[in-house]
């Protein structure tokens, strides 16, 4: 894996951004990859088995809505046995490496989503040419894909949470090893799980519509989001504060 070089006597300002240029270097083929996988295979071959198997009658792009979720909890697994021993090892804070983390984290949310964005509108724009209908598959926090700030700000929440729960995850694990690991799943859980149930988006809507459950206020939800994933962030990283760099197994 290709990280940055992070010389001992630089500035702390410069090895944070040397730190965050590692996990951006050393995860950009993970990250790349699949968004290319999800583009090619998604879109274009979603499209194409609609066109053979009896004409477009709903957006391709939305059927693949539950996938950058469940990639970004594994793109936040991957931080910290990934980088915690290496940046530390080379004389990085675990303060410094926790914030680089967010950085990190964030970025990735914020890339993710853009492109989700964008293949909405060029999905959109090819629909409307072509005069077939861009019914959305899933419950959304948007109606149309052409509201493409409702489009980010859902992609986004719902992937920076779940990349928080994997943070967590993988710190509690790699810490804690095993069976304490799966004892704190709870903690790890809790921003994933906050999302989905003050977005009600997606998969999970449908079966907390049935029973009764409806979402409250974007106003209440969205600041409540980015309140319980900046909190993960917090708790992994004092987590982090007295782990070691080669931590028990067990």
């Amino acid at each position: 894996m290709s990280t940055a070089v992070l010389p001992r006597e630089a500035t702390h300002g410069h090895r944070l951004r040397q730190s965050v240029l590692s996990m951006v270097i050393g995860l950009r083929p993970m990250l790349t990859v699949y968004w290319a996988v999800m583009v090619f295979a998604l879109f274009f071959v979603g499209l194409l088995i609609q066109l053979v198997s009896g004409g477009v009658t709903a957006s391709a792009w939305d059927y693949g809505t539950q996938s950058p979720k469940y990639f970004s909890m594994a793109l936040g697994i991957t931080i910290t046995p990934a980088y915690f021993a290496l940046l530390v090892s080379q004389g990085i804070t675990r303060r410094m490496f926790s914030v680089a983390a967010g950085i990190y984290l964030t970025g990735a949310a914020v890339a993710t989503s853009v492109l989700w964005v964008l293949v909405y509108q060029v999905e959109r724009g090819l629909y409307a040419w072509q005069g077939w209908p861009d019914k959305l598959t899933n419950a959304h926090l948007f109606g149309s894909p052409s509201q493409a700030g409702l489009i980010f700000a859902e992609y986004f929440l719902m992937i920076l949470s779940h990349e928080v729960t994997g943070w967590l995850l993988g710190i509690t694990f790699v810490r804690f090893g095993l069976w304490r690991g799966v004892l704190l799943l709870p903690l790890a859980l809790l921003p994933a799980a906050a999302a989905e149930l003050l977005l009600v988006a997606q998969w999970l809507a449908a079966i907390l519509n049935n029973v009764g459950y409806h979402r409250p206020p974007l106003a209440v939800a969205v600041p409540s989001v980015l309140v319980v994933s900046a909190l993960g962030l917090y708790a992994g990283y004092r987590l982090l504060q007295p782990m070691a760099v080669k931590p028990p197994k067990g």
